[in-house]
């Protein structure tokens, strides 16, 4: 199988020895997205939902890069510093997604910390 990189310039550069996703065959794997304003380079966190707002704009600038949309989306990981502030990140990120029957599968994981002392990481998987 192949892997093609996908890189968009309105996401964030990886931070790291990383892409910002590999399609691979009909899949596309996208890295953990922070709240990196890619434009900028500054920390979009003056509260949880400006961050979480601003993950989401970065993972929909890579799925655009590929072609596809939230409507692809099959499965997410959302890693929280904090789980008292999940259903905070939870009503933001649902937005993005267009019926209670699009959402993907998921799962959340609280962590003790993520990169730049961020608040949450999200990575996605899809498919066309």
């Amino acid at each position: 199988m192949e892997k093609q990189l996908i890189k968009t310039d309105a996401a964030p550069e990886p931070i790291g020895p990383y892409n910002q996703a590999i399609l691979a065959g009909d899949m596309l794997f996208i890295s953990g997205q922070i709240c990196i304003d890619p434009s900028t380079g500054a920390l979009m966190n003056q509260d949880i939902q400006q961050e979480t707002h601003q993950v989401m704009h970065n993972l929909r600038s890579i799925l655009t890069a590929a072609d596809m949309s939230f409507h692809h989306v099959v499965k997410t990981t959302i890693f929280i510093t904090d789980m008292n502030r999940f259903s905070e990140i939870n009503e933001v990120y649902g937005k993005y997604f267009d019926s209670n029957s699009s959402f993907p599968a998921r799962e959340t994981v609280q962590v003790s910390a993520l990169p730049k002392f961020v608040n949450v990481e999200i990575t996605m998987i899809a498919v066309k």
